[in-house]
């Protein structure tokens, strides 16, 4: 069986994946999280996203706005995207990139899980508690260099990879679609 190895303060401690404590998505957490355009959107390259929805055929944007929605189903803020069933959903996800992106992540695998392909525009962040409970978890695609977001004139101060959760069964290369 397979083993996440977690750093913890006291030391390193493995937990079996299938009973690794999940950060529970509450109505609280849900309702305390906010979108910052300031701080931590990242608005996705058009290129990117043009080649993976080639691949995918994408039918939601979870977090987006209406100006910067990638898919013509999409929620935003006011609609609350980690409260919506997303198990029979092709989902681009650019999460907000703040503290708040663990649950974003945790979303995302859980809905791969539930039926839902969910692939994941985040910044490589290795060293981070959500991407060993989350990310390791899927398909993972290393892009090369650093992305220019937006109308940025200079490249993001961090990696940036792709993270592709699918349902059990269903391998690379294949997604489901809305019906």
């Amino acid at each position: 069986m397979k083993t996440l190895q977690l750093e913890y303060p006291s030391g390193a401690k493995a937990v079996n994946i299938a009973q690794a404590p999940l950060l529970m998505l509450t109505p609280q957490k849900l309702s305390a999280i906010h979108f910052s355009s300031k701080s931590n959107e990242w608005a996705t390259p058009q290129w990117l996203f043009d080649s993976l929805n080639r691949e995918f055929h994408f039918t939601l944007d979870p977090c987006s706005t209406d100006e910067n929605a990638k898919c013509r189903f999409h929620y935003t803020l006011a609609e609350d995207g980690l409260s919506q069933d997303w198990s029979k959903e092709v989902v681009f996800m650019n999460p907000p990139y703040g503290r708040e992106i663990a649950l974003w992540m945790e979303k995302a695998f859980l809905s791969g899980k539930q039926g839902g392909t969910v692939v994941c525009l985040v910044p490589a962040r290795t060293d981070t508690v959500w991407w060993h409970s989350f990310a390791i978890h899927g398909e993972i695609r290393f892009l090369k260099g650093r992305l220019k977001f937006g109308d940025a004139t200079s490249s993001a101060p961090f990696p940036s990879a792709v993270i592709i959760f699918r349902p059990s069964g269903v391998a690379p290369g294949n997604r489901l679609r809305r019906e």
